[in-house]
């Protein structure tokens, strides 16, 4: 049996650990992009609000933990994380900010050319080449992430009640 019972949905491979080398593969890009991130002069928080950003999009819940506690961790506020699914519409976020986030939707959405193009417009006015090219990395590498966690249903585990 595949997993699949009568009424129960198939049990999910986890595809990072049944293809370990692939699962590297990736973790050294990601690793890479950090660099490239970081040479570029964007900091943390503003990768993680990319990384949560395009995980929104996705619907990846298991990456959405994840970044949300890295994001915490280097200093951002809930306030913003709560409304960062509508962050066009606060005055929370920076000019580069918005750019990137913006840059990062359009990468994760290619399909919609017009907002492609009016991202890609409005990030040439505030970040550097090497700001938008980390940032395009950035966020083609957690939608990489995001499909392995959304296809092999990675759990999020609940804390221990205190």
């Amino acid at each position: 049996m595949n997993g699949t019972e009568a009424g129960r949905a198939p049990q999910r491979v986890y595809v990072d650990k049944r293809s370990p080398e692939a699962f590297r593969a990736m973790t050294a890009t990601a690793e890479a992009v950090r660099g490239v991130a970081a040479s570029a002069g964007l900091d943390r928080v503003l990768v993680e609000l990319v990384n949560l950003r395009v995980s929104q999009i996705n619907g990846c819940a298991y990456c959405l933990d994840v970044h949300t506690r890295a994001a915490l961790r280097e200093g951002e506020t809930t306030r913003r994380l709560g409304v960062l699914a509508a962050w066009r519409d606060t005055e929370l976020f920076t000019g580069r900010e918005r750019a990137a986030l913006a840059l990062a939707e359009a990468t994760t959405t290619p399909a919609d050319a017009v907002l492609q193009e009016g991202a890609y417009a409005d990030a040439r006015a505030v970040l550097t080449d090497e700001e938008i090219s980390a940032v395009v990395w950035v966020a083609i590498t957690i939608n990489a992430f995001n499909r392995v966690s959304i296809m092999s249903k990675h759990p999020v585990r609940g804390l221990p009640r205190q």
